[in-house]
């Protein structure tokens, strides 16, 4: 099925969300439940057919907001999606009977209609679901795609991001991560990847890209690009999700697959203190930390202190780190900051790039003066489209009582964001220069 076909199964989707209710329903289930069906159908047709299983997907969701709109959602909209995709997927392999196109380790078991609909019917088991997304992912990370289109097909295939948001994790535009992610499902079909997590030597360098898909992914959700909601729960559980399944498997069970966790696990702890009752923003400084999640933070430790064995040291340790001395201090006053900035520095030779060096220079401003912070940040290169780093320049001269530089970078910021809540922010910091 060609794209604009899809774009219009998409928009007809759109018109069919009579019901709030439902609207909200269909968008959490599109996005911790597309990426499930999609890898599970690839896995039964082959990875080449994966428009295919995607479209069988795209039809699911269609049905279900047609019949969910006149007769109600039904108790377990999960399993009921799951049942409409595996009979549309049984009716496919019926109709079609191209046995020879699909995955060779399905294609003897569905020529026969005795076979045919439990050998569908058992990949749909949570078992199986699970081996799937761990394949899908090791798939859309094969060294065969490049790197960049490796981690956009990932976001889009498995974790449900649009073009839109993957671009704004990438600080890039949507003509780019389409082309990529073009790319990458024309390499999957002229290199023939098939859905299997790799051989112990090439394992390493895709984890890798896996797990950055995944902080990426979170990173959307905790301070998202779409310009009314500054935190998204939902991207915020998914990739807690996939990453717990990775910490959970003996083959990808490393040390960094659980740091990346532990880093998840503090940030979330934090999600319900980051907006006040009427939607805006509060910032660290001002959190009320009795609205942290405890259960989560205790998490975060456990997951910190798997990380240390065997050991290995990853940027995800120092993140982590950084975490959990916020998570451990009373106060932003009594904060280790000291030890942060430390931890930056170790981050920054890890991994030299300007958003860790703009996070560096703002702790630096706690641990050492905020002139040294001012001095950092006008030293940064690459951000100049980067509405957090003009933020936190007028937020270093206006602690310095200099406000009228910092107006001119609060302003420089104001015009670079979509984000009505951040806008918000920006207008109070305005109003007080």
């Amino acid at each position: 099925m060609t794209a604009l076909l899809r774009s219009e199964k998409l928009q007809k989707c759109n018109l069919l969300l009579s019901s709030k209710n439902i609207h909200e329903l269909t968008d959490h289930l599109f996005r911790h439940e597309s990426g499930k069906m999609v890898s599970v159908l690839s896995r039964l047709l082959g990875l080449q057919n994966m428009e295919t299983a995607q479209d069988i997907v795209q039809d699911t969701l269609l049905q279900a907001m047609n019949t969910w709109g006149f007769n109600g959602i039904p108790d377990n909209p999960s399993a009921w999606l799951y049942r409409v995709a595996k009979n549309k997927a049984i009716d496919f392999l019926r109709r079609r009977k191209k046995f020879k196109e699909i995955s060779p380790q399905y294609a003897y078991l569905v020529e026969s209609e005795y076979s045919l609909t439990p050998t569908v019917h058992n990949l749909f088991l949570e078992n199986e679901i699970q081996d799937s997304q761990l394949r899908m992912m090791f798939a859309c990370c094969h060294p065969s795609i490049p790197e960049e289109s490796q981690i956009a097909m990932a976001l889009k295939t498995l974790c449900g991001l649009g073009v839109n948001e993957i671009a704004r994790a990438f600080l890039t535009n949507d003509e780019t991560i389409s082309k990529r992610i073009y790319r990458a499902r024309e390499k999957i079909r002229a290199e023939n990847i098939e859905l299997d997590v790799p051989g112990h030597t090439d394992l390493q360098g895709r984890l890798d890209a896996v797990l950055k898909s995944l902080y990426l992914l979170f990173n959307e959700g905790y301070n998202s690009s779409h310009p009314e909601w500054l935190i998204r729960d939902d991207l915020c559980e998914e990739a807690m999700r996939l990453c717990l399944l990775l910490t959970q498997h003996p083959l990808t069970g490393y040390p960094r697959s659980k740091a990346l966790f532990s880093l998840m696990c503090f940030q979330s702890s934090r999600l319900n203190a980051r907006l006040d009752d009427k939607g805006n923003i509060v910032l660290l400084k001002y959190q009320d930390r009795t609205r942290w999640h405890l259960p989560l933070i205790q998490k975060g430790f456990d997951y910190l202190d798997a990380a240390a064995e065997p050991f290995e040291v990853s940027t995800y340790h120092f993140e982590a780190a950084i975490a959990s001395l916020h998570a451990a201090a009373p106060s932003f006053e009594q904060t280790d900051w000291k030890s942060i900035y430390h931890l930056y520095e170790m981050l920054f030779q890890a991994q030299p790039n300007p958003v860790i060096a703009m996070n560096k220079a703002i702790a630096s401003a706690y641990a050492i003066s905020k002139q040294k912070a001012l001095e950092e940040l006008k030293e940064i290169k690459g951000l100049e489209q980067h509405h957090l780093y003009y933020a936190s320049i007028g937020e270093m001269y206006f602690e310095l009582q200099e406000k009228e530089n910092a107006r001119t970078y609060f302003e420089k910021a104001f015009r670079l964001t979509n984000s009505q809540t951040e806008k918000q922010l920006l207008l109070e910091k305005i109003s007080l220069c």
